[in-house]
């Protein structure tokens, strides 16, 4: 079943549209706005996959290399790589917990640093 993507040219909200054959008819409208006034994006071709094959793909150590686990940023980028590889949308909340965490790990921010107390053992 072909999915199309629009971008509405009046409000800018993208709709995704789902037909059952290519040869249907289709008619798109904003589903936020209900303007006629929409742009066809182009989007990546997806492919489904059994969660099986999904699994075994995480589950091949090529798919390790490059991963550092001292490094946070090496984590988040592996966390995402995961996200990716299992197909399913983790959801705003998760994407930007992990760019937080990059950002924080690029900034050096710990929170035990600067503490009352100065860490000093008594």
């Amino acid at each position: 079943m072909p999915i199309y993507e629009y971008r509405c040219r009046d409000c800018g909200r993208k709709s995704v549209f789902i037909t059952l054959s290519v040869k249907s008819a289709l008619e798109p409208k904003c589903k936020k706005c209900g303007s006629l006034n929409l742009e066809k994006l182009v989007s990546r071709v997806a492919v489904s996959r059994s969660e099986e094959s999904r699994m075994e793909s995480l589950a091949d150590p090529s798919k390790l290399s490059g991963l550092d686990e001292n490094d946070p940023q090496s984590v988040a980028r592996w966390m995402k790589k995961m996200g990716k590889e299992m197909g399913e949308d983790a959801g705003e909340d998760f994407d930007q917990s992990i760019d937080e965490a990059m950002e924080e790990a690029e900034s050096g921010g710990d929170s035990g640093e600067g503490s009352p107390g100065g860490g000093e053992d008594l």
